[in-house]
């Protein structure tokens, strides 16, 4: 069933688990989500995100999400992660997403609060919940790698200035987490977790979650975070599928789809089962 991000997270928070969020960038990804989601009886959020759009299209990624998410027999949440323009998240209200993630994160903050607080307001309205980044969640590699990110990590009391003044219905967090591939392992800040969740008293998000250790995300969740995001995970996890199916001999992509499916759904199953939320659905 389609659902918002409150449908998902509060619960979420109240249980001390986590809901998944997984980009979906090809049905095969979509499928493998969704059906494992099913099997696990678990509450699952599912996207894309703005940098991911060269790879496919904002409106062919709702052509398939939304339909599945309709039939899926557990709650399914349609999400439009990191929208940069104001643009791209009018065309993912538009088309039927039921959760925004406007990123605001790289502006002052007294531009991030008012550009979050415009687009929730219209949001709420349609029963469209958002989700905001205070801090700046980096990447470990490329353009947008921090040179210091401990700079850019997320202020408890800050936070809670944002929170009110937004009325975000979720909270992104810079806490040492980083989107990609980790070259070291990361050392996230459970303490600045849990202050932010005491305070603001809403679902909070950790972007870059691929790649951290199974203490990493139980301590998180347990601190207070309720959506995790996931994408560089079941991606290679794809590509490995694929990449088995060559090895045994096949040669055309209606057979390696098979390897492809069953690859990501192993990975998006040890997700679910680390974050707690089967069962929940």
């Amino acid at each position: 069933m389609l659902v918002n991000m409150n449908d998902v997270l509060l619960p979420a928070r109240k249980g001390g688990y986590a809901v998944g969020f997984f980009n979906a960038v090809n049905v095969e990804m979509a499928r493998a989500v969704i059906e494992t989601a099913e099997e696990l009886h678990a509450p699952v959020m599912i996207g894309t995100a703005e940098i991911l759009l060269p790879f496919t299209e904002l409106n062919l990624v709702a052509d398939y999400l939304i339909p599945m998410a309709k039939k899926a027999k557990v709650p399914v949440c349609v999400h439009y992660d990191h929208g940069l323009t104001i643009e791209r998240c009018h065309e993912a209200m538009e088309l039927g997403f039921t959760s925004i993630m406007y990123d605001c994160s790289t502006a002052d903050y007294e531009t991030n609060v008012t550009s979050l607080a415009s687009i929730t307001k219209e949001c709420h309205a349609r029963n469209i919940t958002v989700e905001g980044e205070l801090g700046h969640v980096g990447d470990n590699a490329g353009a947008g790698k921090l040179a210091h990110p401990s700079d850019y990590y997320t202020d408890p009391e800050m936070a809670v200035d944002f929170v009110k003044k937004t009325d975000v219905d979720a909270l992104a967090v810079a806490v040492g987490n980083a989107h990609g591939d980790y070259k070291f392992p990361p050392k996230l800040d459970f303490d600045r977790i849990k202050v932010i969740a005491q305070s603001t008293k809403i679902p909070l998000v950790l972007h870059g979650g691929s790649g951290l250790s199974e203490h990493d995300f139980k301590t998180a969740i347990r601190e207070g975070i309720a959506k995790v995001n996931i994408f560089t995970d079941i991606d290679k996890a794809g590509r490995n599928g694929i990449a088995e199916g060559i090895l045994t001999g096949e040669n055309v992509m209606t057979k390696l789809m098979d390897y492809e499916i069953r690859a990501m759904k192993e990975a998006v199953k040890q997700k679910i089962l680390l974050f707690g939320s089967d069962g929940k659905a």
